[in-house]
């Protein structure tokens, strides 16, 4: 019975100690943050998001991969001239490595269409052929939402 104890006692001291290795490791979370309205006290609440979630998960050592989803009016964060938030996103694309941004390929070909020539997109811009479907691709792949 005592080797028994001893066994169960090792066993459990195992399962703990293996727990907190794993949770020393560190853990990536996944999220998606929807920006579709072109009010850049919208689009600065996003970009806070980013930054908020960062900075929460890697103070817990712990990595987070974002991606901002940009359609409809809220693409006018990644076009150049037209964006109140593009140094700040400049600069956060340089800071943080896990951090993406998606521009709508629908919403870029009608704003293209109405302007008669081709909308230039900020160079931290990935284009994707729709904002929405890009959204539920995410969600699909275990990704949090998140719409400030």
């Amino acid at each position: 019975m005592k080797k028994l104890l001893i066994s169960f006692a090792i066993a459990m001291m195992a399962i703990v100690m293996t727990g907190q290795v794993a949770s020393a490791a560190g853990v990536e979370h996944r999220v998606a943050i929807h920006v579709d309205q072109s009010d850049p006290k919208v689009q600065n609440m996003a970009l806070n998001n980013v930054q908020a979630v960062t900075k929460y998960y890697e103070a817990k050592g712990d990595t987070v991969i974002v991606e901002v989803v940009a359609y409809g009016p809220g693409l006018t964060m990644l076009i150049p001239g037209k964006s109140k938030v593009a140094d700040r996103i400049s600069k956060m694309s340089l800071e943080l490595d896990q951090l993406s941004f998606s521009a709508c390929g629908n919403t870029h070909r009608k704003m293209s269409a109405k302007a008669g020539k081709d909308v230039v997109l900020m160079d931290e811009a990935t284009m994707t052929p729709s904002g929405v479907v890009r959204l539920i691709e995410l969600q699909e792949n275990g990704y949090a939402y998140v719409r400030p």
